[in-house]
């Protein structure tokens, strides 16, 4: 056996001890084996650098030399999925899964695994590329950190596609964790606060080696492709298994919404048990087919959602109430405890919402309260220990009348449950969560700013408000803490990439109340420029799609604040795109112009977004409910009988998902 034939047995050979160490949890070989074979092939790597690969075995134990991580673009965006907290919003979403549909279906019950997302791309059966969710539409390649999580295959074997993405959730599993932290206690460094924080901030280091000690681990949930084996999430995982994948053993396919119950009720207590952690149970159409059909909203799938279980609850004493100004002005009440371990964190301080929360429990300083973690995320108070109050209670809470940080008049708005800053342009916490708001990557996207860095500028005096940033120099920001020339240089390119981003999205920095990504995408269509919207009547306004009186009126009040406006011709001036950018017309017709258009049923070749965005390029109007002004219906296979009863009665025209094709052709 010459060098060449005995890399490539050895590779094999280590490939299929990691699958069944790491994934089958059936080793069969020693590790002292394991390890003699893993230095032969590192030996005869070294002497062979023609034999290069980068796939081998060896990969798997990182490099030292630090790089920065490039963005890619996902092929399918990324999105989140909708939560739910309760059985009968598990019932609302499975009855309204029926409705839409109007076929038999299945749902796939799935353990959700509390980790951070990735999605994983291999072709001719090896992995070439592993990108994070990032912002949903882009991630950070972090393939060379992937490849040290020993769960995960470089090389696949059996029959797979030739191209294909699987998607799932990078872990790092208790044992680990536990680990981790003791060590950094030894190190006097900061413990992390879950295994969650934990394998994201792993997952992101410069140094493989280091993320390669970790021992993360993967569990890998959705399969993406042209080619891939089955209309059937479920059996495309199967699949995946036999590919070498580790995926859930604890998957299971439910027919009835009693079994969607049963399984919920038995993990609820059951994934104590599990090695890593979880936070609840994702429920998803098992047919793809269904899944196109079924479609998505502007965030999440319609076809899946997360059911979260129930938040953990502790007791603990409440010590101080202190209060923050966040970027819209709103005052959020904190309560400042006694540690207490809650949901594998530790935690410390829990909102409070606002006065009428505050003054729903009754609270009073050195009062034993109950606190849980919403969704296990964000620890709220939920009640007060009154028979622990002693004799001699403390002081009552009582909310603050002036801002803590400005000293203003606090001011409580009609229909608000918030109190409110009313000083924008003066109060230094507003001012620097609107520039942290302006630079995140949803807005402009300006990298090597976070809120260390702009604290430091706004005490320096370098930025009082957005504009500002376009006025900095390399040469004004260099020299200051932790600001290298290279570190100065990269910031002020980053600023000045920042003036191609999109109309839509430079509406959404510029953190008008209210207008979040959804509506500021939604304004940017409907007016052309920031001027035309300044100019925008109420009605007007109101009539733009998704907009009611509430968002209509803030944005008027927006635009009559003098300040604002001379911050826009600013930007304006820095060289912002405040204007809609000129659409690509092509395919665009007028065959369906001035027509109302209902769809409704299942189709066979495009989605019901699809469908929908076909209607739009031909000058048709999507509408939700039938009328005597709806033109026709675009119906798939079963149409809902009230519909069906209703078009009937009002004798409007159904038409096939083929004549629909033939008329717009």
């Amino acid at each position: 056996m010459n060098a060449k034939e005995r890399i490539d047995w050895l590779r094999n050979e280590l490939h299929q001890h990691n699958h069944n160490y790491y994934v089958l949890n059936a080793p069969t070989i020693s590790d002292k084996e394991f390890d003699d074979l893993m230095r032969e092939l590192q030996d005869l790597e070294k002497a062979h650098p023609e034999y290069q690969d980068d796939n081998s075995p060896s990969m798997r134990v990182g490099s030292d030399l630090n790089k920065n991580f490039t963005q890619v673009t996902h092929k399918y965006p990324m999105l989140s999925l909708g939560n739910t907290y309760s059985e009968a919003e598990v019932t609302d979403f499975y009855n309204r899964v029926k409705s839409q549909l109007n076929e038999e279906f299945e749902i796939c019950c799935e353990l959700k695994y509390d980790g951070t997302s990735i999605s994983l791309t291999y072709e001719e059966g090896k992995l070439v590329r592993a990108v994070t969710r990032g912002d949903g539409e882009k991630g950070d390649d972090v393939t060379d950190n992937v490849k040290t999580i020993r769960s995960i295959p470089l090389v696949l074997h059996g029959n797979y596609p030739k191209s294909f993405e699987i998607r799932g959730e990078i872990l790092m599993p208790w044992e680990s964790f536990e680990r981790l932290n003791q060590e950094r206690e030894a190190r006097e460094e900061p413990l992390f606060a879950n295994p969650r924080n934990a394998a994201s901030g792993t997952l992101k280091l410069q140094n493989s080696s280091i993320v390669a000690s970790r021992k993360l681990d993967a569990y890998l949930y959705y399969l993406l492709g042209e080619e891939i084996p089955s209309d059937g999430h479920y059996e495309n995982l199967q699949a995946a298994m036999l590919w070498g994948f580790k995926v859930s053993e604890h998957t299971r396919k439910a027919r009835t919404l009693q079994q969607v119950f049963d399984y919920i009720n038995y993990w609820d207590t059951e994934r104590k048990n599990l090695p890593v952690a979880t936070d609840g149970i994702v429920l998803k159409v098992n047919s793809l087919r269904q899944q196109k059909n079924l479609g998505y909203t502007a965030k999440s799938p319609r076809w899946a959602i997360a059911y979260k279980f129930q938040a953990e609850r502790a007791l603990t004493r409440l010590n101080k109430v202190t209060y923050q100004v966040g970027r819209t002005g709103a005052i959020t009440p904190v309560a400042n405890l006694d540690p207490v371990q809650l949901s594998g964190t530790v935690v410390k301080r829990a909102s409070l919402h606002n006065a009428d929360i505050i003054e729903g429990l009754d609270l009073h300083i050195g009062d034993m309260v109950y606190v849980e973690k919403g969704g296990e995320i964000i620890p709220k108070i939920t009640g007060v220990d009154t028979d622990a109050r002693l004799m001699l209670e403390g002081d009552k809470v009582r909310f603050i009348t002036h801002c803590p940080e400005c000293g203003c008049k606090l001011v409580r708005y009609e229909g608000e449950a918030a109190h409110y800053c009313p000083n924008e342009t003066a109060c230094p916490p507003q001012i620097k969560g609107k520039i942290e708001h302006f630079i995140s990557r949803k807005a402009m996207n300006i990298d090597g700013l976070g809120p260390e860095t702009i604290d430091m500028f706004y005490r320096t005096g370098l930025v009082k408000n957005t504009a500002d940033l376009y006025q900095l120099r390399a040469i004004d920001i260099r020299g200051l803490e932790r600001m290298g020339d290279k570190s100065a240089v990269n910031i002020v390119h980053s600023i000045a990439s920042s003036k191609s981003v999109p109309f839509e999205r430079v509406l959404f920095a510029l953190g008008i109340r209210f207008v979040g990504e959804t509506v500021a995408k939604k304004l940017a269509k409907t007016f052309k420029d920031i001027d035309t919207l300044a100019a925008a009547t109420l009605e007007e306004l109101k009539n733009t799609d998704e907009i009611g009186e509430k968002i209509a009126q803030s944005i008027q009040t927006y635009f009559a604040n003098s300040a604002n406006n001379q911050l826009i011709e600013r930007l304006k001036a820095a060289g912002l795109q405040f204007a809609r950018a000129e659409e690509d017309t092509t395919g665009y017709t007028d065959k369906l112009l001035g027509q109302s258009i209902v769809i409704s049923g299942v189709f066979t070749h495009h989605s019901r977004d699809e469908y929908k965005e076909l209607i739009e390029r031909n000058g048709g109007k999507n509408v939700g409910s039938i009328s005597s002004k709806t033109s026709f219906i675009l119906a798939g296979d079963n149409m809902g009988p009230a519909k069906l009863e209703k078009a009937q009665k009002l004798s409007i025209r159904i038409m096939s998902e083929d004549e629909f094709l033939d008329l717009i052709s």
